[in-house]
């Protein structure tokens, strides 16, 4: 249908790729890419405010690879859970970056708050798309999960 619409035949189509899988993983790469490419040099504070926004969050087509297609990864084969799992890393990466420098340990601890509100922000922008846009609760989950975010990771940055 794709190729229909475009004006072209699906065998052109495919002769670019030895499956559909590796079409699937091709297609998961460069929306990636296109969301670490939103991150770079934003801090973990301006990306949590940017995540969970209505903006973001009605930007389906335009928004995070991960929070649209995670559910549906799951179900693939390896090359494109490995994808996934590339992206995500690429994404923990950046978000680490942006905080600076440090010892072993502290980097442990750090990886392991950036993993928690990495996977805080997806879930709640995941729930909040599945209301209709329009509806309290939508914005609800939205605001409440970024303020229990910053919150946090204020205290935890203050404590140690």
């Amino acid at each position: 249908e794709l190729m229909a619409t475009a004006g072209l035949t699906h065998g052109g189509f495919y002769r670019h790729f030895a499956s559909k899988a590796e079409l699937m993983a091709e297609a998961a790469a460069c929306g990636v890419a296109k969301t670490k490419s939103l991150m770079d040099g934003v801090d973990t504070a301006d990306f949590i405010s940017h995540y969970l926004s209505r903006e973001h969050r009605d930007d389906r087509s335009g928004g995070c690879t991960l929070a649209a297609l995670s559910g549906d990864a799951a179900r693939q084969p390896d090359a494109i859970k490995a994808t996934f799992a590339t992206g995500l890393e690429n994404m923990l990466a950046d978000l680490l970056a942006a905080e600076g420098t440090r010892n072993e340990e502290e980097l442990r601890h750090a990886r392991a708050r950036t993993i928690d509100t990495v996977a805080h922000a997806l879930g709640a922008l995941v729930l909040s798309r599945a209301c209709p846009d329009d509806s309290p609760l939508a914005d609800e989950i939205l605001q409440t999960c970024r303020t229990a975010i910053l919150e946090s990771r204020e205290a935890q940055m203050t404590t140690g």
